[in-house]
Formats: C-alpha cells, structure tokens, sequence
C-alpha cells in the first residue's frame, strides 16, 4: 500500500488521516502530497490502521499522535492532560497584557493553577522571559507532562505538587491565571466528543461547575500583590456567576473577554493597590 492510498482508505477525515499517518510513518506531511505513490511500510501500515481504529472510537487526536500546538508551543500531551485549546489562549493574552503594564522593581511573578500539561505556564514564559513562573497541579502525572514539555523547550517554570494555593504556601503573585475544572457534574456534554476521554478530575467543577472557581477566588487575595490580577477560564454561559464570586472577594475592575468564537470565556480582577 503507498501513502495516496492509506490516506484514501482510511475513512476519515482527510485531516486527521494525515495527521495520523505521520504519527504512523515518521514520514512528513509534505511528502504525502509529493509523493503519494511512496510505499508504506507494513510497520507502519499496522501502526496506521491501529490508529484509524481508535480514531473512528472517538479517541482523541491528540491522544493519539501525542502532541497539540498551543500558542505557537508543541506541547506533548496524554490522557493523563487536558488537550490544550485555542480557547484558552485568551489567559495568556490577558497574562501578558498585565505583565506589559507592570511598573514596578520586581521581577513579575505569575501563577498557573491546574496546569495539566503546562500549557499557560509555558506559554506566558516564553514571550515574557524575565517572569518567574511557578505551576500548579494535584495530579503527579501531568506534572510528569507538564516537566517533560517544559525540558524540551527549555523554558524555566517552578513545578509544584498540591491543591491549588497549598503547594505555594504564603507566595504573593502579580498574576494567577487558572484554566480549572467548570463543567458541572451530570452535563451532557461529558459523554460526547473529546470530553469523553479526558481526565473528568481537570473538567468536573462539582454540581453546578463552579466549585473549583469559588475556590480559588475565595483564596486569591492572600495571594495577590497589591494590584495583582486574577484570570480565570470558564463555561459560556458562567461569567455571571464568575464575576459575582470575584464583587463577593472584593476585586476590581472586574470584567469578561470573549474567545475568537464570540463565547464569555474569561473574567478576571484586580485585586487592592496600585493599577
């Protein structure tokens, strides 16, 4: 079997098939087009049809070839990691945004909680070098992720085990970003799609999906240097509910930003002190 006709065969989008041809083979993209009469190996036509079978199960893409492009990073991930979205890379705007406008002696300091694979922390260090990052997760797994992407593109986070702000104990930020679990238990949108094979401990938020935003607003301002800001990812149809919870923590300048689907995807505040 050549490429051309592994790709024509595979009963998937043309996309993915070539995606996870290239995972199969080694062999670049571009080649699938120049030459699309090159023969396939039959190692590779097993790890390819192997691939297909799970893909056509609804696994991941991601899962599967192993890695996800976040913000101009490749980032490796597992099953052990939420898949990074493009949506998510309106906290590293509003991250960086912060730190641009930051008039003060110190070298800036920025919190990520929940990292999973390292995503925000990753990103925000590398356009903003002189930060100093420090990352957050529970899970010792995707801390595992989170370290080995970091390796690979030689960007310095400090890695922290622990729940929320309990693994940096009495550390003040100038910027807490946090992508944490929001859907709430029971949403149907758990049983579909890529959510299906994430872990559920990074997407359940508790009943309503806010348990895990209450938490970290409640707890922020210990955190906070004067006139520090706190951004945190969130469903749709939550910023009501978000915005509230940063009024009750006293922040301000409260506001929600829209991800490039038109959807309220992130709030955030300023806590005290300076601008």
């Amino acid at each position: 079997m050549n490429l051309g006709d592994a790709l024509q065969t595979a009963g998937l989008d043309r996309r993915e098939a070539r995606l996870l041809l290239a995972a199969a083979s080694g062999i670049p993209e571009a080649r699938f087009v120049a030459h699309p009469e090159h023969e396939l190996d039959e190692s590779s036509r097993s790890r390819f049809e192997a691939l297909t079978a799970r893909r056509k199960q609804g696994e991941p893409i991601a899962y599967l070839t192993g890695w996800r492009e976040f913000y101009g990073l490749t980032l490796a991930v597992t099953p052990a990691v939420l898949i990074p979205r493009h949506e998510s890379e309106l906290l590293v705007e509003r991250a960086l945004e912060r730190l641009a406008a930051q008039a003060t002696q110190h070298a800036c300091r920025v919190l990520d909680l929940g990292t999973g694979s390292g995503a925000l922390a990753l990103a925000i260090k590398r356009e903003c070098p002189s930060a100093r990052l420090y990352a957050v997760d529970a899970s010792r797994p995707a801390l595992a992720v989170a370290r080995g992407n970091a390796l690979r593109l030689r960007l310095d986070v400090d890695w922290r085990e622990g729940h929320w702000y309990s693994a940096v104990p009495g550390a003040c930020f100038d910027v807490i970003v946090s992508n944490p679990p929001y859907v709430a238990l029971g949403d149907p949108h758990l049983a579909q799609g890529d959510l299906r094979f994430e872990p559920t401990a990074a997407l359940i938020g508790g009943t309503d999906g806010l348990a895990a935003i209450r938490d970290i607003v409640r707890d922020a301002p210990a955190h906070l240097r004067p006139g520090g800001w706190l951004f945190l990812e969130h469903g749709y149809d939550q910023a009501v509910a978000v915005r509230a919870c940063l009024q009750a923590a006293d922040f301000e300048e409260i506001a929600t930003w829209r991800d490039l689907a038109g959807h309220l995807r992130v709030s955030g505040g300023r806590f005290g002190g300076a601008r």
